[in-house]
């Protein structure tokens, strides 16, 4: 989806030269396309292992000892803005609970906006193996906007697994994708196991909060939105792996930027991650 750890490359338009795919599909989450009876996700049987409501916001831009870092922690940018170190007031505020990320165009003409990640350089921080993990936001609308929430495993020597919750492309405001990826190291270029298209009403991802999850298990990853089952595919044995949290508002991903509104607002209501016992 984004970038593959380890390695400076910039992502074109998606569903390009995919490498190894094995699911491809568009699921219509519009209310009228949803059947019954529905996969409602309990969690009843999980246990809350990761609970950042944003009352406030405990960042630095590399660590230590900080939640979130600000960076990817290989420092590795992409897209069309640089993720900014945090400073009072940009790219990250909080208000009543919920976290506000910006994206802008400064006066020199340069675009800034803002990364949160829930491990620094050194692999400090939270990870996870397996289990549900969730972001509850409100997106923001306009071309060229690319907000997104994914984890990263990246202790492998050979391979980067990365699972894209949800990336969403302004372009299209009536649709947003969850990825599956298996990044080799030594290679350059796109490696996706899985890429699933949800169709949501135009315009719906910016009117209200909604949540993205998925569930990481040993057999298959599940896709969920709002809680409800939205696609799944095998889980990769690459996978197989702690994992760390990323939110972001980029900006392009090969889509053009002349007409991006600056500034343009990422909400976050919580991130969250769980864990049942089986699975640890």
């Amino acid at each position: 989806m984004l970038l593959c750890t380890h390695q400076n490359l910039s992502l074109g338009a998606v569903g390009t030269a995919m490498v190894g795919m094995l699911v491809l599909s568009w699921q219509d989450l519009s209310p009228s396309a949803v059947g019954s009876p529905v996969k409602q996700l309990d969690l009843s049987a999980y246990t809350l292992t990761f609970d950042e409501n944003f009352d406030t916001l405990d960042v630095s831009a590399w660590g230590p000892n900080t939640r979130w870092i600000a960076h990817t922690p290989w420092n590795g940018d992409f897209g069309d803005a640089h993720f900014s170190d945090p400073k009072p007031g940009f790219p990250f505020t909080i208000a009543e609970g919920v976290l506000r990320i910006e994206v802008r165009r400064g006066e020199d003409g340069k675009w800034r906006s803002g990364l949160l990640a829930s491990a620094d350089p050194h692999g400090k921080g939270f990870l996870q193996k397996f289990g549900y993990f969730e972001m509850r936001a409100k997106l923001p609308a306009g071309p060229g906007l690319w907000p997104a929430f994914w984890l990263i495993g990246n202790q492998d020597p050979d391979t980067s697994a990365e699972i894209d919750v949800m990336e969403h492309y302004g372009k299209f405001p009536g649709m947003y994708e969850s990825v599956v990826h298996v990044w080799k190291k030594t290679e350059k270029g796109r490696s996706y196991k899985a890429l699933l298209r949800h169709k949501v009403p135009s315009g719906s991802l910016y009117e209200s909060f909604h949540s993205y999850g998925v569930s990481v298990g040993r057999d298959w990853t599940v896709f969920y939105h709002d809680r409800i089952e939205v696609g799944r595919t095998a889980t990769p044995p690459e996978h197989h792996v702690p994992m760390f949290l990323l939110a972001n508002l980029a900006l392009g991903a090969g889509w053009p930027i002349d007409q991006a509104p600056s500034p343009s607002f990422m909400y976050i209501d919580h991130i969250r991650a769980y864990q049942t016992k089986s699975s640890r």
